[in-house]
């Protein structure tokens, strides 16, 4: 019965993603639809999805239809420009009368209002009911990997950074502008960290290293990494049974402040000690209050070994049997940011995206960015999250705002084209050679074509083996570089 509703809520998030990103098409479309109907110019076809329709029907003139190649959707407007390449050739009535450039100008840009209308209406629903959010105000180092990048730039747990390459910090991770992504979106050969240390007067500037982890050639290339995790208080949330934890007296609620006499930060610093197979004498405060010392040794689990020969799995290690308490890495809280606010903060992050991307010291490409496969799987995990529809709506902003300028961007094809196209017609008082357009429109929409299909192989990528860092994604929670 459990695994049926399974597959029934997961069904019905799928659809539900699908009939979220179709209705943002549509909207967009039928943005172009009004204009074109305002404006007098024909209107042949009304289509959602590229391709051959699977299913058509003719209503006051005009054919609608959904295409079987499950990208984007037109309006065929063959009055604006040739576009036979993508939508096929179509035969104009003979009595139509020539259209305006101004009229083609205000029917392209209509696409793109309606787009930044439809993220204003879901901005101002955002602004009523709320925005899930992850408040991760921690900027304190936790844990330095050894033989990472920071700890042979001398940065230690406990360090305070309160800059990134000269950019303020007061949260590890978030709304790109956190530590974390500061880190993997830098652009110098090293990534300079302005600390306050403990006991220390004043401000360190450090400058650290980075590595690129390595993926494979289906996946898209890593980010910057430095090796550092934020402090996290070291709570024992829950003891396996007879695990060492459990023999040592440890308990749920017990706060652990050091381990072989060295204060720690974070979980992971017993990970060091415990992989060397060393016994670790704890420094324990209770709920109560209550200071002790409690010696415990780590041990192998017996289903990490080989059940045929008895040899160690791959990746065993010792363990305590503790599951840590995580709820210190930060705070869910409900935020109501104006519409405006989610406007403005939109347009920052495609702004600084799109400079990443170009910026010639990035480690940001085009890989990074993506298509309809990897935008429907951020609204799945969004869907699948407690309260997560809200966390949809807000990213709905987000996308249409995103789609409204890149479609208003003066390239072949896409509505800005046509808008730049008819401004140089209505200046110069002619339309522009039907033949070189023709051509340009051809090549651009392979060009476009290929440019999807590349992101859409890199989506389908992360689904197989390690995943790669991608761009900072402000959804959802992350406590590492």
């Amino acid at each position: 019965m459990d695994s049926v509703l399974s597959i029934l809520t997961t069904a019905a998030i799928i659809f539900g993603v699908v009939m979220l990103f179709n209705f943002m098409i549509f909207v967009h479309e039928l943005g172009h639809f009004f204009a074109a109907r305002w404006r007098g110019l024909y209107v042949d076809r009304f289509q959602i999805w590229f391709g051959r329709p699977i299913w058509k029907k003719t209503i006051n003139g005009v054919q609608w239809g959904l295409g079987w190649i499950p990208a984007g959707g037109f309006v065929s407007l063959p009055q604006m420009a040739p576009m036979e390449a993508i939508e096929g050739s179509v035969e104009l009535p003979k009595d139509l009368k020539p259209v305006k450039p101004l009229d083609k100008i205000i029917v392209a840009a209509a696409g793109p209002v309606a787009s930044f209308l439809l993220a204003v209406l879901f901005a101002v629903a955002v602004w009523l009911v709320g925005k899930p959010d992850f408040e991760m105000g921690v900027t304190t180092v936790g844990f330095v990997a050894p033989d990472s990048p920071a700890a042979q730039a001398g940065i230690l747990p406990g360090d305070k950074i309160v800059k990134v390459d000269g950019r303020p910090v007061t949260k590890w991770a978030g709304n790109m502008e956190g530590v974390r992504e500061l880190i993997m979106l830098g652009e110098k050969d090293k990534v300079t960290f302005t600390i306050q240390r403990p006991g220390t007067p004043g401000e360190l500037d450090i400058a650290c290293g980075f590595r690129i982890p390595e993926t494979e050639w289906w996946q898209r290339s890593g980010m910057r990494q430095v090796g550092l995790m934020q402090a996290i208080p070291c709570v024992v949330g829950e003891v396996l049974p007879n695990s060492p934890a459990a023999q040592a007296g440890l308990k749920a609620g017990d706060s652990i402040t050091a381990v072989n006499g060295v204060h720690v930060w974070n979980p992971s610093a017993l990970d060091v000690p415990l992989k060397k197979g060393e016994p670790l004498m704890l420094d324990v405060t209770g709920k109560d209050g209550a200071v002790r010392q409690v010696t415990v040794q780590g041990r192998l689990p017996e289903n990490w070994h080989n059940s045929q020969d008895g040899s160690l799995l791959k990746g065993a290690q010792p363990i305590l049997g503790v599951v840590w308490d995580l709820s210190a890495v930060g705070r869910d809280v409900t935020v109501h940011p104006t519409p405006w606010a989610q406007i403005r903060q939109s347009l920052k992050w495609m702004g600084d995206t799109l400079a990443k991307v170009v910026a010639p010291g990035s480690n940001v490409g085009v890989e990074h960015l993506s298509g309809p496969v990897g935008i429907a799987n951020q609204f799945y995990r969004m869907f699948s999250l407690d309260e997560g529809w809200k966390l949809a709506l807000w990213f709905s902003v987000v996308l249409n705002v995103n789609l409204a300028i890149l479609n208003i961007l003066p390239l072949p094809v896409v509505d800005g084209g046509h808008v730049v196209m008819n401004t140089i017609e209505l200046i110069f008082r002619r339309p522009l050679n039907v033949k070189v357009l023709e051509f340009v429109q051809f090549g651009f929409v392979f060009l476009l074509m290929g440019f999807f299909l590349f992101v859409t192989f890199k989506d389908v990528g992360e689904f197989f083996g390690k995943k790669p860092s991608k761009l900072p994604d402000p959804v959802f929670r992350a406590v590492t570089d």
